[in-house]
């Protein structure tokens, strides 16, 4: 194999140089949710022991559940593909049922992948960290689903992006023993000094996918260490059509590549919601145990002394003995400012608002008003993982299908085939979309004759079926459902 190009390896380390400045804030989130977690970002004197308060880990899992069912519901479908406005006119009614065909597949294939385990700790780090990476590979032949997805550890991870914003380059570092790395590359050549070594011995590798032209160039490299180590060997090379690495991220500002998480947000609430719980519990512990004063009267041991039921210690005749410490205020306080720090984190952690409804007496306008809130404040947010998550992943799962021949050679170009969202979250566009047209078919049958002539019946019916993911055999395009009325005509008239 050629040498690993020094170009590359360059920008492995500049990626990996700009991820240095997010590590400490990442390691200070994972502190507080899932200390042992993310090998490699452990939160350096900080051990799980001295968390007091779950808040944080809590709504963290909740919103992770939550993106899970509003983005990629499992066992549902999520999204679909229909004809776009290049396809001719006659051949809309065709393509869109073949379309249907090839997104029931796909979405098979997702159902029955380890798809939902996998993209729940995905979701996991994307709230946490505010960057996540998903690796979606194909699967060996014979398995039920052609699809293997695999979260990777930030850890891991560093990346880096074009001028358009989009991630393009990946950069993996792990580690794997001798053994797993003959298993997977079987005919790479390894250093003579390594080859000697014994089958558990550690080795770091470095993969890196990286766009070339219109495709993406892959590359595996053994390296001796992750900072200052050099490629020892070439491990293998290839090209992709779609990327295998799908990065996605909650915000970002401007000039960063890492995303900002809803976890950072709320980082100073939580560093004091846990200092107050501490606080509350060495009070507690004062107020169950005590504090006591003891006169050294030369009778009375205090190393002796055990404050149990029934004990009795001795005093000397007139000497005060053993009495408790009165303190000089109380601690009640701290339960109203720690209140409002855990409503403040459910907050930020979008608990209260992707969370069920709590109130049993909403009415349903209610419901909706909060439902059609909820998608406003974070538009920008499932904008992006629509973009940077969902659309990747069904251009990579259509690439797989293809290559194996499962499918026909498609390309979501927006043109002759585009991707229709179908998750909870795009469905509540519809339906408000749905809603307007209702009100004004409504509003145009009050008009009476002349407002009921400028209405496409049909059409709207048509529209509606689109609009609502209504099975495209079930609805009769203007052609076939011209040739249907002129049959019926026929039967009909004499």
């Amino acid at each position: 194999m050629p040498p690993v190009d020094p170009d590359l390896d360059q920008r492995y380390r500049r990626a990996r140089e700009r991820r240095r400045q997010f590590e400490p804030i990442w390691r200070e989130c994972l502190a507080f949710t899932a200390p042992q977690r993310s090998p490699g970002l452990e939160a350096a004197g900080r051990a799980p022991e001295r968390l007091f308060d779950s808040t944080a880990a809590d709504a963290v899992e909740q919103l992770a559940a939550s993106l899970l069912g509003e983005l990629t519901p499992p066992w549902s479908s999520w999204f679909g593909l229909r004809a776009g406005p290049d396809v001719p006119r006659q051949d809309q009614a065709e393509a869109t049922e073949l379309l249907e065909q090839v997104a029931a597949r796909l979405q098979s294939h997702f159902d029955h992948a380890n798809f939902t385990v996998e993209i729940h700790q995905a979701f996991l780090d994307l709230v946490t960290l505010g960057t996540a990476t998903l690796l979606f590979a194909e699967a060996p032949a014979g398995r039920a689903s052609a699809f293997r997805f695999t979260a990777i550890p930030a850890a891991e991870m560093a990346v880096e992006e074009d001028a358009d914003g989009t991630v393009t380059g990946h950069f993996r570092t792990s580690a794997m023993a001798l053994t797993a790395l003959r298993a997977r590359w079987p005919d790479a050549l390894l250093p003579a000094d390594l080859a000697q070594q014994n089958a558990e011995h550690p080795c770091r590798v470095v993969e890196a996918v990286v766009p070339a032209g219109s495709q993406f160039h892959y590359r595996a490299w053994l390296t001796d260490d992750e900072e200052t180590g050099r490629p020892q060997a070439l491990l293998a090379e290839g090209i992709f059509e779609q990327p295998p690495f799908i990065t996605f991220r909650w915000i970002k500002t401007a000039g960063e590549v890492y995303g900002r998480s809803p976890m950072m947000t709320a980082l100073p609430d939580v560093r004091t919601a846990n200092k107050v719980v501490e606080l509350i519990l060495k009070n507690a512990s004062i107020a169950v145990t005590g504090i006591w004063l003891a006169e050294d009267d030369g009778v009375l041991n205090p190393a002796n002394i055990k404050l149990i039921p029934g004990s009795i210690i001795p005093k000397a005749v007139g000497s005060e003995g053993l009495k408790p410490l009165e303190m000089p205020g109380r601690f009640d306080v701290s339960q109203l400012i720690l209140d409002d720090l855990r409503a403040r984190i459910r907050h930020t952690l979008l608990v209260d608002r992707l969370g069920p409804v709590q109130d049993a007496r909403m009415t349903a306008t209610e419901v909706l008003e909060r439902s059609a809130e909820t998608t406003r404040l974070l538009a920008a947010v499932f904008g992006r993982l629509q973009s940077e998550l969902l659309t990747p992943l069904v251009a990579r799962g259509l690439a797989i299908l293809a290559r194996r021949g499962e499918i026909p050679d498609l390309r979501l170009d927006g043109r002759s085939v585009e991707l229709r969202y179908q998750s909870p979250l795009a469905r509540r566009q519809s339906r408000l979309d749905v809603q307007n047209t209702l009100l004004w078919l409504q509003t145009v049958r009050e008009m009476g004759d002349h407002g009921a002539s400028v209405v496409d019946v049909p059409g709207a019916a048509r529209w509606l079926g689109h609009t609502l993911g209504v099975p495209a055999e079930l609805i009769l395009e203007r052609d076939a459902l011209d040739a249907f009325q002129a049959e019926f005509l026929r039967q009909v008239l004499p």
